[in-house]
C-alpha cells in the first residue's frame, strides 16, 4: 500500500499471522473444566496427569485448556480429570467395577460413560464418549498410571 510507513504494514502482517497461529492452535485443543483438587492431592494429581499415556483406546493425546485441567485423547475426546469431587450418587452400596486393579463407579448418559475411581486417595474421573466401545478399554489404558500415582485407601471389593 503506497504511502503507508513500513511499520504499519509489518504490524498488520504480524497480527494476521498471530491470529492464524492462534486459531490453528485451538483446532486440536479440548476445553476441560478444571477441578479444584484439595491441597493434599494436588501434587498427586499433577504427577498422575504428567505420567498419563500418549494414547488411550487407540486415540492420540490432544491438547487441553487450561493445560493443567486434565488430559484428553481423540475426537470426540476421552477426558481424564484428577481431584474431582466425590460423585453425589456414590454410596457405600454402589456397584464397583474393577478394571486392572482399579475400582470404578460408573454413571452414564446418552452421550458418555463417566467413570470415577473408588477407594483411592483422590477421585479420578474419566469421561468416555459412547462412540468408543468397549468403554473399559480407556480404563485399561489408564490403570497403570492411576495405580502408580493414586494409592488405594480402601479397596472397593
Amino acid at each position: 500500500m503506497p504511502g503507508r510507513p513500513p511499520l504499519i504494514r509489518t504490524t498488520r502482517t504480524a497480527c494476521a499471522i498471530g491470529l492464524l497461529v492462534a486459531l490453528a492452535g485451538c483446532a486440536d485443543t479440548v476445553a476441560v473444566d478444571p477441578p479444584e483438587p484439595a491441597t493434599d492431592v494436588a501434587s498427586l494429581c499433577s504427577d498422575l496427569l504428567e505420567d498419563a499415556p500418549g494414547s488411550v483406546s487407540g486415540q492420540d493425546a490432544v491438547r487441553v485448556a487450561p493445560a493443567d485441567a486434565g488430559r484428553a485423547w481423540g475426537s470426540p475426546a476421552i477426558v481424564m480429570r484428577c481431584g474431582v469431587e466425590r460423585p453425589a450418587a456414590l454410596e457405600s452400596t454402589s456397584r464397583c467395577d474393577m478394571v486392572d486393579g482399579v475400582g470404578w463407579f460408573t454413571q452414564e448418559d446418552d452421550d458418555h460413560y463417566v467413570f470415577t475411581t473408588i477407594g483411592r486417595t483422590a477421585y479420578v474421573e474419566v469421561s468416555v464418549p459412547r462412540r468408543y466401545d468397549p468403554p473399559a478399554d480407556a480404563l485399561t489404558d489408564l490403570a497403570a498410571a492411576i495405580d502408580e500415582h493414586d494409592p488405594v485407601v480402601k479397596p472397593c471389593v
